[in-house]
């Protein structure tokens, strides 16, 4: 049978009964201890809880002060010396511990809980500390790296990020179509202009606006009046968007043209 399956459902309690204080550590202060575990193969003390006693109060419980001392020298900048709050009213909790192979132990009862903190004169340095420590994090490590003979492979857009690259209108500016200077037309006689309206007619029978505007050299709105009064504009159609005689005119035309 499998040894995990077989202390699976069962917990090791022959450690309940012990004692076990929680305290509650600066984060400077824990990542020393546990750099400093992991890299000695030799467990040694990382610290030494000091309790001081009133001699005048020996049964007073307020009289105690506990106080703890780093131990070893290569802590660096932290501070060697912490007072310990102890808080006896709490939630009432336990020790648990569990190996790699899924072991569960029960490694005794919280008797007492503390709050570690640095002595009051050293309350500024511990805050400048903190101060230093957090604006560390917030700086970001940039780095430049030089790439030889990439030939711009790493600027390209890789398949499928085309549409992820957004374009600022900044860097991409919009090109607006330059319009063309608009060209004056000088109005012919009116009558003279149908004359000529008459004859492009007997050319051809359909015309668009446009192809009439280049024909006669005429401003298209005065053309467009001429052609209101003549013509008949063709919605639809094989020869829709263009304008034919009015048949009064078209007779009158082909007798003209007879003549």
């Amino acid at each position: 049978m499998d040894d995990h399956l077989s202390n699976a459902g069962f917990v090791e309690t022959g450690k309940a009964d012990r004692s076990v204080w929680l305290m509650k550590c600066p984060v400077v202060v824990a990542k020393s201890w546990k750099a400093r575990t992991a890299s000695s193969s030799d467990p040694q003390p990382v610290a030494k809880v000091v309790l001081s006693l009133d001699p005048r109060k020996p049964d007073d419980p307020s009289s105690m002060q506990f106080t703890m001392e780093m131990a070893g020298s290569e802590f660096g900048n932290i501070r060697k010396s912490y007072d310990l709050n102890m808080f006896k009213d709490f939630v009432p909790m336990c020790v648990f511990s569990e190996t790699t192979q899924g072991r569960l132990a029960m490694e005794g009862k919280i008797e007492h809980k503390f709050d570690m903190k640095p002595h009051e004169e050293n309350l500024e340095e511990y805050g400048k500390l903190c101060r230093e420590r957090t604006n560390k994090s917030m700086v970001k490590n940039r780095q430049i790296q030089v790439i030889d003979n990439d030939r711009g492979v790493h600027m390209r857009p890789m398949p499928g990020m085309v549409g992820l690259i957004s374009s600022n209108s900044k860097d991409k500016k919009k090109t607006t179509p330059v319009k063309q200077p608009e060209v004056k037309r000088t109005r012919r006689d009116r009558g003279e202009l149908e004359d000529i309206m008459f004859k492009l007619f007997e050319r051809q029978p359909n015309w668009a606006l446009k192809q009439l505007v280049q024909e006669t050299d005429q401003p298209a709105q005065f053309l467009k009046e001429i052609l209101n009064e003549l013509c008949v504009y063709n919605k639809r159609g094989s020869n829709q968007g263009t304008y034919e005689l009015k048949p009064e005119y078209k007779k009158s035309a082909e007798d003209t043209g007879a003549e």
